[in-house]
């Protein structure tokens, strides 16, 4: 099926894009190895013996492309990283939209966790343009899919919440923020060890689920905000597709998508992306617009924008690079939120004027003075000038660039212990 000669193909879009008039561009990231190739269940003979290889394209080396007339929404597919100097690498694609999750072939098969190629554009949306809330009149509601509802299925968050969404209309919230709902290691998670950064959790629902509980959020006026972790990935189940990707790495560290020496040292591991490759900072700045355009996210939370911004050794221009670059990107309507906690006014200042460009960040200085007044069972330990602070502060002489919260669910974490 396969010319000897592979050519490069020269429509858009990475990872599998559905061609309109059929079939499938693979495009992928891998500069350092000697071949890649795809395998699924649409080659002849299938998988192994039938993996079709990709062209390295003229316009940039680093990329490998192919257009497969065979290949179709639905099918499975991975792809094979061949090096001289090591065996064949089967792995994930970085930007595939959903996995299969674990199959046991009982033949010690790298493809025990594919790939399926879906087109995320055919969800049908509701016609009516969805007016967002003020910002200034948010109330938004913390949601963890793995918790807010049980009905015994596991892998059907999405659709089963969107049952409860007219209990939340009722209870006073107008947005709800959705922790990180990409794949992760185990069946249950907060989600901010995203193993994966396109494809939905197998237990949270197939990709349809969640437009439909978008648009079925909206519909009752509430507005859905992503939250997404972009300071560091993992660290577990990384082999399958980040982890040394190509092959190559430096020491102990990661390979290509990981900084190669001290800096891609988080508190989860050396697996902080390396925002200084051009590669990188695309593949975040697309996941980021992946949420806000083809989800029909009204927002964002980025996770721990201070480890974005700099690491142990020091800043991190291209982490501030990358902050600035999804903000000033996003549409006018669309909301950032920054879990910075630093007290930071440059997290909010516009990109022209030089800030990262956020909406509003994080102040979990209002949760810990207040909880302490309302818990306190003494008159005198309560600190009403204190109080007065915590409800006046302002970030740029502007009161609507901090969220303020009673509880969180880094608050809730630690009481449990």
């Amino acid at each position: 099926m396969a010319s000897s000669t592979p050519e490069a193909s020269n429509l858009p879009g990475m990872g599998a894009s559905v061609n309109p008039d059929g079939g499938i561009t693979f495009r992928v990231w891998a500069p350092t190895c000697d071949q890649v190739y795809v395998a699924g269940n649409f080659t002849n003979p299938q998988w192994n013996e039938g993996k079709i290889a990709l062209a390295r394209e003229e316009k940039n080396s680093e990329y490998w492309s192919i257009f497969v007339k065979e290949a179709k929404v639905g099918d499975h597919y991975k792809f094979v990283i061949s090096r001289k100097d090591q065996p064949d690498l089967w792995k994930l694609d970085p930007y595939c939209r959903q996995v299969t999750g674990r199959i046991n072939l009982n033949d010690n098969s790298p493809r025990e966790n594919e790939c399926v190629i879906i087109n995320p554009k055919l969800f049908q949306w509701d016609k009516k343009k969805f007016d967002m809330p003020l910002w200034n009149e948010l109330i938004i509601y913390e949601m963890h899919l793995g918790t807010f509802i049980d009905n015994g299925d596991i892998a059907r968050r999405f659709l089963d919440a969107i049952s409860k969404l007219d209990y939340l209309v009722e209870l006073g919230i107008n947005a709800i923020e959705i922790m990180p709902c990409t794949e992760f290691e185990t069946n249950t998670s907060m989600g901010y060890n995203p193993s994966l950064l396109f494809a939905i959790e197998n237990h949270y629902g197939e990709e349809g689920s969640v437009q439909q509980f978008v648009n079925e959020a909206n519909r009752r006026g509430i507005a859905v905000i992503f939250d997404v972790v972009y300071n560091h990935l993992g660290p577990d189940d990384l082999s399958e597709c980040f982890w040394r990707f190509d092959g190559s790495y430096k020491d102990n560290y990661g390979g290509i998508y990981f900084y190669q020496d001290e800096r891609a040292q988080t508190a989860f591991g050396a697996t902080r992306p390396d925002y200084g490759r051009p590669e990188v900072r695309q593949i975040l700045r697309d996941n980021a617009m992946m949420w806000l355009h083809e989800y029909h996210g009204d927002g964002l939370r980025l996770d721990s924008t201070v480890n974005i911004r700099r690491s142990e050794q020091g800043d991190l221009p291209d982490g501030w690079q990358l902050m600035q670059w999804i903000n000033k990107d996003k549409q006018p309507n669309r909301f950032t939120i920054a879990e910075d906690l630093q007290d930071n006014e440059w997290i909010t200042k516009k990109v022209e004027d030089g800030g990262a460009g956020f909406s509003a960040q994080w102040d979990c200085g209002f949760y810990n003075i207040i909880r302490s007044a309302v818990v306190s069972n003494e008159d005198q330990s309560r600190s009403m000038s204190s109080i007065s602070d915590a409800l006046n502060k302002r970030y740029n002489n502007d009161a609507f660039q901090r969220i303020i919260y009673s509880e969180s669910h880094d608050e809730v974490t630690e009481q449990m212990g």
